[in-house]
């Protein structure tokens, strides 16, 4: 477990009142540093995204935020901690899919419930799966893969980051979608999968847009489609696999949560604050260029990101049970 602190850089005093201010009568919030859970290994890119909007909610709030990474068990762990931690606005969660979503189907001993144990906060921007095959690749297009697999049932592998995670539920639910029997090859994380599939040893993966966005570009892998609503500007040319799968949207999200009970007036502060930041352009402009996927400000919203957990719980339940998956 480690600890990182990142301090709030002095602000214009127009905008902090708005935001570090509390009701009438009432001490202003926050009063002292803010501490996110982040059940995830320092220095991988979601650690990053958390870090940087930490970093730019902190000037907002006039207040430091700490990181503390709790890493283990799919990202259980820290989030076990973090549902049973004192509800007084000054600890959070860094909630992703994986964990607030698929997990409750996936483990059977979770000791926290995503929905009645936490409030979403805010949302982060997303991550959509991008369809991946090998540089040199006879698919050229999403409806070669789709043919190919319905003539040749279980011959075409899909690598995925693990049993259960984000890129082999996705590739499940695909299968599914489509209609054709894949295989599915585990690896410890998608970074190695990826390299299988650079090696021509897989014939696909579904990885994310800001961890596959250097590879595409390098030409290294083809990306065939994106599991975006709309095309991504970042991967020009490729289309969405909703025009050949229609209404497949998927990929991994990210937001912050409270424990349960947490007083709305300083989860509404933390909001506005980040709603601020995320009307920046320069910084949109640096998340673009991530590979994210940009939301709008409604989106943005703690009550968002509350109807995506309830719903991607319902969605990926049903494709957990449906592929007889069982986390080890």
């Amino acid at each position: 477990m480690k600890k990182f602190v990142i301090s709030a850089l002095s602000v214009l005093a127009i905008g902090v009142t708005s935001f570090a201010a509390s009701a009438q009568g009432q001490p202003a919030y926050p009063e002292r540093a803010v501490t996110w859970i982040v059940p995830l290994a320092p220095g991988g890119p979601a650690d990053t995204l958390t870090r940087n909007i930490a970093n730019r909610v902190s000037q907002k709030l006039d207040a430091s935020i700490v990181i503390e990474n709790v890493g283990g068990a799919g990202g259980t762990i820290g989030a076990t901690r973090a549902a049973s931690a004192p509800n007084d606005g000054y600890t959070f969660l860094m909630g992703h899919m994986g964990f607030m979503a698929a997990a409750p189907s996936l483990y059977k001993d979770l000791r926290y419930d995503p929905v009645s144990d936490f409030q979403a906060v805010l949302r982060f921007p997303d991550t959509p799966a991008v369809l991946l095959v090998p540089a040199d690749s006879p698919f050229n297009s999403v409806e070669d893969l789709i043919q190919y697999a319905k003539e040749n049932p279980g011959r075409v592998n899909f690598g995925t980051a693990g049993v259960g995670s984000v890129s082999h539920l996705v590739a499940e639910l695909f299968a599914s979608e489509v209609g054709i029997e894949i295989a599915t090859v585990p690896y410890r994380g998608n970074a190695p999968a990826v390299a299988d599939l650079m090696a021509g040893r897989l014939d696909a993966v579904f990885d994310m847009s800001n961890t596959s966005l250097a590879n595409v570009k390098g030409g290294r892998v083809k990306a065939l489609g994106v599991a975006s609503k709309e095309p991504m500007p970042q991967f020009e040319g490729v289309p969405t696999i909703s025009t050949i799968v229609p209404g497949f949207e998927a990929g991994a999200w990210y937001g912050i949560y409270a424990p349960a009970g947490t007083p709305q007036a300083h989860l509404d502060i933390l909001e506005e604050a980040y709603l601020s930041v995320m009307q920046d352009a320069e910084f949109n402009a640096l998340l673009t260029d991530q590979g994210l996927q940009l939301l709008s400000q409604d989106d943005y919203r703690g009550k968002s990101l509350q109807e995506l957990t309830v719903s991607d719980g319902k969605r990926w339940a049903e494709v957990i049970t449906n592929a007889n998956i069982v986390a080890n």
